[in-house]
């Protein structure tokens, strides 16, 4: 029990020591922050990202969210720099070294090289007093009080506060650039992300043959239509062809439950009025989101003003968007 508490208390401060070291970068948002962003919009060259240890994994990740979110973006390793990698900078590009003290040897090695090829040079530094930020053309300010570790030396709260700045800058760029889903969607094509983003009604459809009765329709063409077709439930139209409404499996039970005269039942009878509908150009993940809304598990779909099919919730889930 004692070990249980000790480690929530533990975890605790931790996690609250991180989110306070976060919640204090906004006081340092200043003139640096906004020019560094202008900067690059204006740029035509790409953004360089760079540092060792814990800060190289870190540069990794915002490279990574640049890249998604429509700005260029590549990793340096600040030790491999100085062995050829500095080859990659091209002449308009932007170079972020991001490091704790900024006074770490591979930054001081790499600094000079970096101004002597003239590229713009951006610290993401927590300490605006080192060698990197005073030699820095931006400074983006991630001071703080002490790490998480009970030895204020293992990187966790600086790391935290380096990355939550760099995910600050990538979304400033994004919402400056105007980007949006559609333009998220080019970048994230796999995955239950990229086909939220891409997939349509009509991509799901399928080659079903499409249930369809007339309002007139008796209670086994209705049946059969259902059956046959293996979509449990079918349409119904009027003579000009109009949705009308929709008979599910689940209505032909409730209605055999209520009625003993089923000899005399039309399709008009049994459906549901007004059944809900969508575009097969609507995205995929709005019709999951429609059947969530309204608790239903398919809607039919329409190309214009004629059935196109139905849309189920188990090719939803078949396609790895639910």
């Amino acid at each position: 029990m004692n070990l249980a508490k000790n480690i929530r208390k533990t975890a605790t401060r931790v996690l609250q020591n991180e989110a306070q070291a976060v919640l204090n970068l906004v006081d340092f948002l200043d003139g640096d922050f906004e020019a560094c962003v202008e900067y690059i919009l204006a740029s035509k060259g790409r953004v360089v990202i760079t540092g060792v240890g814990k800060s190289a994994i870190i540069a990794h990740k915002i490279v990574a969210t640049l890249n998604s979110t429509g700005t260029p973006a590549l990793f340096m390793h600040a030790a491999d720099a100085i062995h050829g990698d500095l080859g990659m900078i091209l002449e308009d590009d932007i170079v972020i070294c991001i490091s704790k003290s900024g006074n770490t040897p591979e930054v001081k090695v790499l600094v000079p090289l970096l101004k002597k090829l003239g590229s713009k040079l951006v610290a993401l530094v927590s300490n605006t007093k080192s060698f990197l930020a005073e030699h820095s053309d931006y400074v983006l300010n991630a001071t703080i009080g002490e790490e998480a570790c009970p030895n204020n030396l293992a990187p966790t709260t600086s790391t935290t506060a380096h990355l939550a700045l760099g995910d600050a800058l990538a979304v400033c760029l994004l919402d400056a650039r105007g980007f949006t889903s559609a333009d998220f969607a080019k970048y994230h094509p796999g995955g239950s992300l990229g086909k939220q983003l891409y997939l349509r009604v009509g991509d799901v459809l399928g080659g079903n043959e499409i249930p369809i009765v007339s309002e007139n329709a008796g209670l086994a063409e209705v049946i059969l239509e259902i059956s046959g077709k293996r979509l449990g439930a079918t349409s119904v139209i009027d003579v000009d062809g109009n949705l009308k409404g929709i008979i599910t499996d689940g209505d032909l039970r409730r209605m055999l439950q209520k009625s003993l005269d089923i000899q005399s039942l039309r399709a008009s009878d049994i459906m549901t009025v007004n059944p809900k509908s969508i575009s097969t150009q609507e995205y995929a993940i709005r019709a999951l989101n429609m059947m969530k809304d309204h608790n239903i598990t398919q809607l039919v779909a329409m190309n214009g003003e004629k059935i196109a099919g139905f849309v189920h919730i188990h090719e939803l889930m078949k396609e790895g968007i639910v």
